[in-house]
This record gives structure tokens, sequence and C-alpha cells, in this order.
């Protein structure tokens, strides 16, 4: 999974930066984001859109991971960004990010969180639900303003991955379901509304997928769709935004395709489409968020206890876990890992990561042969940029991680680490 350049006297380099060196400076555990893989892959990204003559836009999917530092680089690349919360709004607003490159999602947003993004002249607001709709009716006519939305719709495609993270099937949270009729009337709804311009059909598929047959076939019935509103009600969406999930390499174990061959797939199947029923060629959207973190993260843990139990196991616990790293308790996912300092060594045994929380569900991987490691050794955990940060939590009341930017040989802090002051400063005293 590592570059030759990534591996330097056989020590892990971040950034050109040896990872031990990170470590020592800003402690463990460690978010460590390399700036110039984030920045490589939203060019490739761009890139296929441009060599297809494809109006676009790359909008980073925020929940993967956010903060100040993130959404300024994305601004530096030209990308738009996706939030799907009046914290990442905020975030983004804070961070200086252009606002009509924002695109707000959700299932449920508050009338707050209308309010805040229809102020600050959001891009474009992607409608979940009839409820949204009227609610944000009558945001737009409180603040006297006007607005681009989107419809999210349901194509009943149900992408090959976790059960947790398919979004695109007909029995889902999100969007209005195409087979019942419901994307047709909120169609009619928003062609009705006067404060709402209708930009756009928009769809996920879920997350972490490695074919491109949902994608295929995701496109397609998002033409069906937009011939179908083209016929009965005179509408021709000017954008289709076909959402994001594009899988990447955790381990040896896993084969995606590179990113930008997903999006490849779909505009070769979006003009095959468009043109064989003389629609013109709509713009694309897409929303990668973790194909674009996930491999520019890794986490730095240091060695601490161990425990052997003869003939079943070996527990390396390190200083982090679940409260930094969620995904392998909650849904099983599977990481690599390499020792910092010793990246290749025959000298390996097998071993169990463990955490330092308090359940015993709290394994970061299970059986993973890495070189004998001591107390104090530091322990690499590669792709953990999506989803690791952004889930953390304070279980057992612990600080969460800093998190470090290194490009180019210079890091920086982008996100401080949590002290134990930082724990307690919503507390308030019992005075009853």
């Amino acid at each position: 999974m590592l570059d030759d350049n990534e591996i330097q006297d056989n020590q892990l380099i971040i950034g050109g930066i040896p990872a031990t060196d990170l470590a020592a400076e800003y402690g463990t555990a460690l978010q460590v984001y390399d700036v110039s893989k984030i920045r490589s892959q939203i060019r490739a990204f761009q890139r296929v859109f441009k060599e297809n003559d494809i109006e676009y836009a790359v909008s980073y999917a925020s929940k993967a991971f956010a903060c100040l530092a993130m959404y300024q680089v994305l601004a530096q690349e030209d990308a738009h960004a996706d939030v799907v919360s009046g914290g990442e709004l905020y975030t983004a607003i804070q961070a200086g990010f252009p606002m009509d490159h924002v695109s707000f999602h959700g299932n449920n947003k508050s009338r707050a969180e209308l309010e805040m993004a229809i102020s600050h002249h959001v891009g474009v607001i992607m409608l979940d639900n009839f409820y949204e709709i009227q609610l944000l009716s009558e945001v737009l006519a409180d603040l006297d303003e006007t607005t681009n939305v989107m419809l999210r719709v349901s194509p009943a495609v149900s992408a090959h991955t976790h059960e947790f993270i398919q979004t695109g099937q007909q029995d889902s949270k999100f969007g209005f379901d195409i087979i019942t009729g419901q994307a047709d009337e909120a169609l009619q709804q928003v062609l009705n509304e006067p404060n709402m311009n209708l930009i756009g059909v928009h769809s996920h598929i879920g997350s972490q997928i490695f074919e491109t047959d949902g994608f295929k076939i995701e496109t397609e019935k998002l033409v069906n769709l937009m011939q179908h509103w083209h016929d009965e009600f005179g509408f021709t969406p000017q954008i289709i935004n076909v959402g994001g999930g594009f899988g990447i390499k955790y381990t040896d174990d896993d084969h995606p395709i590179r990113p930008e061959d997903f999006v490849q797939q779909i505009l070769t199947t979006l003009r095959a489409e468009t043109e064989s029923r003389g629609l013109a060629t709509p713009a694309v959207w897409i929303e990668p968020g973790r194909s674009i973190a996930g491999p520019a993260g890794t986490t730095l843990y240091t060695v601490g206890s161990s425990k052997t139990i003869p003939e079943i196991r070996k527990y390396v616990a390190v200083d982090g876990g679940m409260g930094d790293n969620i995904r392998p308790a909650l849904y099983g996912a599977e990481y690599d890992a390499v020792v910092a300092n010793d990246v290749h060594d025959d000298n390996t045994e097998l071993i169990t990561l463990a955490g330092k929380y308090c359940e015993s569900g709290d394994i970061l991987i299970k059986d993973i042969e890495l070189p004998v490691v001591q107390p104090g050794d530091i322990i690499a955990v590669l792709a953990t940029g999506a989803y690791g940060y952004s889930m953390a939590s304070n279980y057992n009341r612990n600080e969460r991680p800093a998190v470090v930017f290194v490009e180019n040989g210079k890091s920086q802090i982008a996100i401080e680490r949590e002290t134990y002051a930082d724990l307690i400063h919503l507390d308030r005293n019992l005075t009853i």
C-alpha cells in the first residue's frame, strides 16, 4: 500500500517527514494528513471531466473529515464542498470557503440550519423530503430570499457494500422515491415555489463501492428520470449529481479501481444515454469524500502494554482506539498497519492491535503480522483519513487526538489536541 517514496531507510515517511519525528513533536495518538495526496486526487477527478469536455463540480463530502484547514485546501484546488449540518457549514464559513461552492445536504435540516444556509447564500440546498420543501419555503419567505435547489431521489440501486452505508436502495431514509411517484410530486411542488430555482437532481447509492455496475445503473435511471420529467413536466435538469462512494484500498485484500475510473464510467454511460435520446448532456457533479481524505490520512499510535494468551492470541495495546477510529468496532472495517521505524523486518509475529478503551470490542486490527514491537514504538495505521476523526468521541473521557497537515517536508497543526480542561468546559457544578 505504501509507495517507494514513503519508505526511506526502513522508516515511514509522511509528506517528506519521518513518522517518528511527527510523533515526537506532536505526541500520539496523532492523525496526520499528507496534503499532496488530497490535492492529487482532486486534480485527478477534475482531469477526467476536462478530458471528456463535460461541465462538472467535484464536491468534497465534508462528513469524511472537516476542519478549517481542510476547507482551505479545497478552496485552493477550486473544489466544491457538501455539508450535512450547521456545524460543517459554520466551519466552512469560518474558513472563508466560497459559499457559492457549497451544497447543503441532510434528511432533517432544522429551521436554524436552513436560515444560516440562506443567510450566507450557499450555492444549493439539497431537498430530501416533503417536510423540507415546506420548511424551506417558509424560511425563504421570511428572509425574502431565493435559492437554488436540487431534489435528492432514491433510485432503487443497492450498492455492494455494508448495509449501514447503503443509501440508494428504495427502502432508505434519504430522498424522494422514484418508483412510487414521490419524485414527480416533489418536482411539481418545487416548480410551483417562486423562491426556489430547481437546477438538478441528486442521488447517492452508498459508500466504499468497488464495482462500476451500480454507478452505470444509477446513471441510466437518472437519465430515464430526466427524460420523463422533460416529457411529462417540461423540466430538464441542468445538473445530474451522482454522489460519491468510490472505494479505496484499506488492506491488500481490497482491489478497487482508481476513483477517477468510476467517474469515467459514469460519463461514458451518461453521454451514450443522453445522445441516444436526443437530450442535451447535463453538467455532472460528484461528491467524493473517502476517496479524497481516506488515503491521505495516517494515524500514529504509541505501543504500551501487551498480553499473550498461549496458543490463542497476543494483544498489543496502543494509546488510541475506538475513540479516534470507531469503524472497526462499528461495522468491522479493516485496516493495514506498519511499525513506523521498522517497516520491513523479517522478525515478525502475529498480533491483535487493541485500543485503550474499556470495551472488549475496541480492536483496531485483528490478526496482523508486524515486526516485534516494544513499549514506546510507533505503529502507523494506514488510510485512516476518512471517518476517523470525524466520528471521534470522548468515550471514557479521553481527549480527541491532534490533527497535523504535512506537505513538502513541512508540518502544521490543523486541530489542537484536546486537553482534560476541554473535556469539562461545558460541565456545570451541581447547585441544587
